[in-house]
């Protein structure tokens, strides 16, 4: 496991921005497929998808950081 001071590699700072925008966009669809943005009724409705997008991205930046890197043999 990599210690707490241990940089973010720039793959995981993508693969979260990316998972985040994925998320906002497909909330987005689902919201307007169903025509009930209300996802959780305790925020501004406009504010929901950009939340709920945080989760799927907190993850994959918790869950790449915590990978082990896999150094590249020379060639």
């Amino acid at each position: 496991m990599a210690s707490a001071s241990a940089p973010i590699e720039k793959k995981v700072k993508a693969a979260s921005a990316l998972t985040y925008l994925a998320s906002v966009a497909g909330l987005a669809v689902l919201g307007a497929v169903t025509n009930d943005p209300s996802l959780i009724s305790g925020m501004p409705d406009p504010l929901e998808p950009f939340v709920l997008g945080l989760v799927p991205a907190a993850s994959a930046a918790i869950a790449g950081w915590a990978a082990p890197h896999t150094p590249r043999a020379d060639s």
